[in-house]
């Protein structure tokens, strides 16, 4: 699977700082375990991923 991922500086006011999350686009909503899959293997405290269903959905 090729997924775009990105890497954010949550809650900071400057780059490298404070809390790391990753946020990752979704065309589609996939199941759990394999959200769980990619939250994991980003490795970092809080894993967000959003799909556009009319209005964004979190």
């Amino acid at each position: 699977m090729n997924q775009k991922i990105w890497q954010v500086d949550a809650f900071a006011s400057k780059p490298l700082e404070v809390n790391p999350a990753a946020i990752v686009p979704l065309e589609r909503w996939l199941d759990a375990s394999q959200m769980q899959r990619i939250a994991a293997e980003n490795n970092v405290a809080e894993t967000a991923f959003f799909v556009k269903t009319g209005a964004w959905r979190l």
